[in-house]
């Protein structure tokens, strides 16, 4: 089908998206990505609802908050940013009342988004999300490019970086706070990594352990850090600002901002 005018008269905000994606082929090659990834997270938030897991709960509702954004699909970013908050207080009784709410919210968008690509291009929303190749060891590479480290628990917002960068440095990427400090204890001696776009919340090990963990080894000096968040509250800000990180920017993103702070954060590796 692939008809954007469908999406919009579904209500999908496909100017916003555009802005954040710079065009149509980007959207349209990573709105199979986000299908899969919407259906894998609902599956979680069910999980975590049943567990009673409110810190695992807040994680993935933060995660489909973010990606849902990219996509245009406001009602259910709003509704997941909702759930989010609500369960980082606890509120267990609100997540259990209205967790029905947003999986027919989502669900909806599933059905919107199988309609526009249509059945021989709609992925199987039962396969895991497609990863982003890891930092990269080809030794002509390292010597041809430099490498940023992406370490977000969104495939969405790695395979987006990725594609903006890939052309000009190597793009690794991490899926979490556990992977990025195995990718950087790996690598801290080498100066192959030349800076890092951290996300704070993630599962398992969240992405101020990973600047604990530069701290605690005084990596800021070799390897420079920039924040990308959704979470923009005050306190995140403030707590984020008590470590050497150059740069922070709230997601959604667009193409031109991320561009800058890399820019931003290669300009002070180079003072260093």
């Amino acid at each position: 089908m692939r008809d954007i005018k469908f999406l919009e008269d579904n209500g999908v905000n496909i100017k916003k998206s555009l802005e954040l994606f710079g065009d149509y082929n980007t959207y349209n090659e990573t709105i199979g990505e986000f299908l899969v990834g919407i259906h894998n997270k609902i599956n979680k938030l069910i999980k975590f609802m049943q567990s009673q897991d409110m810190a695992n709960y807040a994680i993935y509702a933060h995660s489909m908050k973010s990606d849902a954004a990219y996509f245009g699909f406001t009602k259910l970013s709003e509704m997941a940013k909702e759930h989010e908050l609500r369960s980082k207080a606890g509120d267990m009784y609100f997540v259990t009342e209205h967790i029905n709410d947003l999986i027919k919210e989502t669900n909806n968008a599933i059905m919107l988004i199988q309609k526009y690509m249509g059945d021989k291009e709609t992925p199987d929303t039962k396969q895991p999300e497609k990863e982003s190749n890891n930092v990269q060891t080809n030794p002509e590479d390292i010597y041809d490019k430099k490498t940023i480290l992406v370490v977000d628990d969104s495939n969405i917002v790695r395979n987006f970086v990725k594609r903006i960068f890939s052309e000009k440095y190597n793009v690794g990427t991490a899926k979490d706070g556990e992977e990025a400090i195995r990718i950087i204890k790996a690598n801290q001696d080498n100066n192959f990594i030349e800076t890092i776009l951290l996300d704070l919340n993630m599962p398992k090990v969240d992405g101020f352990a990973v600047l604990n963990f530069m701290q605690e080894n005084n990596l800021f000096s070799k390897i420079p850090v920039s924040i990308i968040s959704g979470d923009s509250s005050k306190e995140t800000i403030d707590k984020a600002f008590t470590y050497q990180i150059v740069d922070m920017l709230s997601k959604p993103f667009s193409e031109q901002s991320v561009k800058m702070v890399i820019e931003k954060t290669l300009i002070y590796k180079d003072m260093i």
